[in-house]
């Protein structure tokens, strides 16, 4: 696959014939409609195999080879040059696709008013091909030890049919948001611990299509910490000898020092040590309530995963990836209006609407926009594309990570799969203790 860039004046013509495929080709793999304008800065991901380079001034065999994890001796056959001779400056070289990785990958759903709705049950459909886990959002314990279940419909169906596992989702939320006080009530006394584990048990036995139980608690006390571990020792015990994977949703901390209550309680070194892998929640960065900025810049997301790695092994790391972005009203006032939150597709239609260049910010990894609606309001537009995806594969491939887990599915972003099928082998699951 190659990633293209559009530059004032290309047309899908012009893109077509430089890599030698067709519009349709194109317009189908990246969900656009041919008749529509390109938008400055927007990313196409180009269906090929391998991908074009065009040869720079000091390019070398070497060069080239060691930028894309390659070999020079196959690069220079697969174009019928020679290696004794330098690769002249502005030829376009077709290089050989790379060896793909095989990981693990999750995404979470969030079925809203008790059912999984036609749009969300159309997005599992499309994703669960490459998908590990299909993960609905999510089982509410309650104070007694009791579920609260989440509606499933047809998604063990249209997991079944592509290999897919469900991932059962336990959290603390209480009427909408998470609650401290409901884990403490949960951790801190054992019976209520057991028969939370009798539920999760009874559900995993009534739906039959889960192999993973995870845990997402969220903003505990801080002195839950060590009853949180403990606990989690207790459902290693209890559902391994089931057949079931046990992970947990860990908040993206940077040491074990950090403070705050969404982070002092996740022991990243316990947790790494008990069960059988972890998500790290990298992002929201920029976030609905906050100022405008990337939901999941490169540089502290993998602050967040070099710090988990001195904790735990990386085969036990699944990297946290938003399958979205946000629209702020400028300007950002503390309290203010909330950000809108936007899929990918959206938000290359508001760069076409409103004839803006999309920008991207090679330190955040990220592409971001600015516009002015009807009503003259400043907007400023954060979002993903080919290369901000593409960042985060390459460092899960550097890292050597389990694989990646995204929230959530519902929102269009074709690129990513694209590029995901392109460069892994998606592992998949049966009812078997790992």
């Amino acid at each position: 696959m190659q990633l293209h860039v559009i530059q004032t004046g290309e047309t899908l013509s012009g893109i077509a014939g430089a890599y030698d495929t067709t519009i349709p080709a194109i317009t189908t793999a990246n969900q656009i409609d041919e008749n529509d304008a390109l938008v400055v800065g927007q990313t196409l991901v180009i269906p090929v195999t391998g991908r074009f380079y065009w040869v720079e001034p000091g390019d070398t065999w070497g060069t080239i080879a060691r930028r894309y994890h390659l070999s020079a001796s196959a690069i220079a056959a697969l174009n019928q040059l020679s290696l004794a001779t330098p690769p002249p400056v502005g030829t376009r070289l077709h290089l050989p696709a790379a060896e793909k990785i095989e990981i693990e990958t999750n995404a979470y759903l969030e079925p809203m008013a008790g059912v999984v709705s036609p749009h969300l049950q159309a997005a599992a459909q499309e994703a669960s091909p490459f998908l590990t886990y299909l993960a609905p959002f999510s089982y509410h314990m309650n104070a007694d030890g009791t579920l609260t279940l989440v509606p499933l419909d047809n998604l063990p169906a249209i997991a079944s049919a592509h290999g897919t596992s469900l991932m059962m989702v336990v959290t603390n939320l209480e009427e909408g948001a998470f609650s401290g006080e409901l884990g403490k009530a949960i951790l801190s006394d054992e019976t209520k611990q057991d028969a939370l584990l009798d539920a999760i048990l009874a559900e995993v036995a009534r739906v039959g299509h889960f192999t993973d139980v995870h845990f997402d608690f969220e903003f505990l006390p801080p002195e839950e910490r060590e009853n949180y571990n403990q606990f989690l020792r207790k459902a290693v015990d209890r559902l391994h000898p089931a057949g079931l994977l046990v992970s947990t949703a860990l908040a993206p901390k940077t040491s074990a020092e950090q403070v705050g209550q969404w982070y002092e309680a996740h022991d990243y070194r316990a947790h790494g040590d008990i069960v059988d892998f972890v998500v790290l929640m990298t992002y929201e960065w920029g976030y609905s309530g906050g100022p405008a900025m990337a939901v999941s810049p490169i540089g502290p997301v993998s602050e967040v995963v070099d710090y988990a790695l001195t904790e735990m092994p990386a085969q036990k790391i699944m990297l946290g990836q938003n399958l979205y972005g946000y629209d702020w009203t400028l300007p950002f006032e503390p309290g203010g209006e909330y950000a809108r939150a936007i899929s990918p597709q959206q938000a290359i239609d508001l760069a076409r609407t409103h004839n803006v260049p999309i920008q991207y910010d090679e330190t955040a990894q990220a592409p971001f926009f600015f516009y002015t609606d009807d009503q003259n309001n400043e907007h400023e537009v954060w979002f993903e594309d080919g290369r901000s995806i593409q960042a985060k594969f390459d460092l899960i491939k550097d890292r050597g990570l389990r694989g990646i887990s995204y929230w959530k599915l519902g929102l269009d972003f074709p690129q990513n799969w694209l590029l995901l099928n392109d460069q892994f082998t998606i592992r998949k699951h049966t009812r078997t203790r790992r």
